[in-house]
């Protein structure tokens, strides 16, 4: 007997009808002979709402309390899906997260899980329950409070289990077929990848695509956790996301040269203009937007001004952490001596991914071209052994996406289908 870990996003349980769907396809599965353990987000745009309903409350909401509000939704989720379940004759159990044992650090709204206990799940399962888990949340042992993962929590939740449980795959389902080229709603040729290595993934999901966040493949990657993303919508084959080391049933395969074209619409770039340009001076700069929690990506310093022995240096970082990384400079202007700020939040970034570019030459030159051709500018330029992304004006951004996408022949045969719209 096998055992899947499954993931259904907002979308695939976004009303009953949906929730009814979803419970068909677990209930096939158990039928198939697996154990089946699910992990399910809060239906449709539930989160959001509660978000905007807090803000109606009060502008500045208590972290605890916050975290409080926003774990319900999966709550409303999971009673309702084990209800499903159980009219198709089938026991189901449900449980929070706390009740599942997602043990987590005390950091409201960003927790780490630090360990899993399904000692619950487990005695379910021994039982023949199907189990169905709240994605997104967990209980600090610390501060014994319930706490909230952050974006893509009920994936890192899902892959948690799967670790946890040493299950035999972790189906990860969506709104569209799998992983693909490009995010099909901006770049409609986009195909259907079968299979993408972890190392692929991670630069994909750091590079904006939503269809799996970047902390549920780094915990996939480094408990071996193998990842299958399919569409609830239909039954067709997803994407196998494979560490090279642990190759699937099938043996080696050759990577394509190119995995795929991921656009970011979510960052802003701050450039610290007239830096002296003198030993220290950048170490000084980072170190204040370092103490703001701040994840900077990207960083430019120009070559110095021979007649005033000053430079700038331009970095970006996520659009949350832009205000607060702004103020902390300006306030320490004094200190480092520059001579202003300039913030824009009308950026894109556009990343081309692919594991087999360390081997295979030519690769900038035709990312380079494809964009002149197609009359976008390049601000910024950074680089990894498989990644090159270059920031550009938000309002090309697409453009920039469907011309390269092109320029290295990923175009499909069809439109690619967008079943429900948000990607997760």
């Amino acid at each position: 007997m096998s055992l899947i870990v499954q993931k259904y996003g907002g979308s695939s349980v976004a009303d009953a009808e949906s929730i009814k769907r979803v419970a068909k396809r677990i209930v096939e599965a158990r039928r198939a002979g697996n154990d089946v353990v699910v992990a399910v987000s809060a239906m449709g745009d539930t989160t959001d709402e509660l978000m905007d309903l807090a803000n109606e409350v009060t502008p500045i909401q208590a972290p605890r309390e916050l975290d409080m509000l926003l774990s319900s939704g999966e709550r409303i989720s999971m009673a309702l899906l084990a209800m499903a379940i159980k009219s198709l004759g089938h026991d189901a159990r449900s449980f929070t997260g706390s009740q599942a044992g997602m043990i987590t650090d005390s950091v409201h709204g960003a927790a780490r899980i630090v360990d899993v206990t399904p000692v619950r799940l487990r005695e379910a399962l021994d039982e023949g329950a199907v189990v169905i888990v709240a994605g997104f949340q967990g209980f600090s042992r610390e501060s014994r409070d319930i706490t909230t993962l952050g974006r893509g929590g009920s994936d890192t939740t899902a892959v948690a289990l799967a670790a946890a449980l040493d299950a035999d795959v972790c189906e990860i389902y969506t709104d569209v077929d799998g992983v693909f080229t490009s995010d099909p709603r901006i770049v409609t040729k986009a195909h259907k990848l079968d299979r993408i290595t972890s190392e692929e993934m991670l630069e994909l999901a750091g590079s904006g695509a939503k269809v799996l966040h970047i902390r549920a493949v780094e915990y996939a990657r480094r408990h071996g956790v193998t990842l299958h993303v399919r569409s609830s919508f239909n039954n067709s084959e997803g994407t196998i996301v494979y560490d090279p080391e642990r190759l699937p049933e099938g043996g080696a395969v050759e990577e394509s040269v190119i995995a795929g074209v991921a656009v970011d619409l979510g960052q802003v770039k701050i450039t610290v203009v007239g830096v002296p340009d003198v030993p220290g001076a950048a170490a000084k700069i980072f170190k204040i937007v370092a103490r703001t929690n701040a994840n900077v990506d990207m960083i430019v310093q120009n070559v110095s001004a021979a007649a005033t022995g000053r430079t700038d240096i331009s970095f970006t970082v996520p659009k949350s952490d832009g205000e607060k990384a702004l103020t902390a400079l300006s306030d320490a202007q004094e200190s480092l001596g520059f001579e202003s700020l300039q913030y824009d939040d009308q950026i894109g970034k556009l990343s081309l991914v692919g594991a087999a570019m360390r081997s295979a030459a030519g690769i900038s030159a035709r990312l380079f071209e494809a964009l002149y051709e197609a009359g976008i500018n390049i601000e910024m330029i950074s680089t990894s052994e498989i990644r090159i992304s270059v920031v550009t004006r938000a309002d090309s951004v697409n453009a920039a996406a469907r011309a390269v996408h092109t320029a290295f022949d990923l175009d499909g045969d069809d439109d690619a289908v967008v079943y429900a719209g948000t990607g997760r």
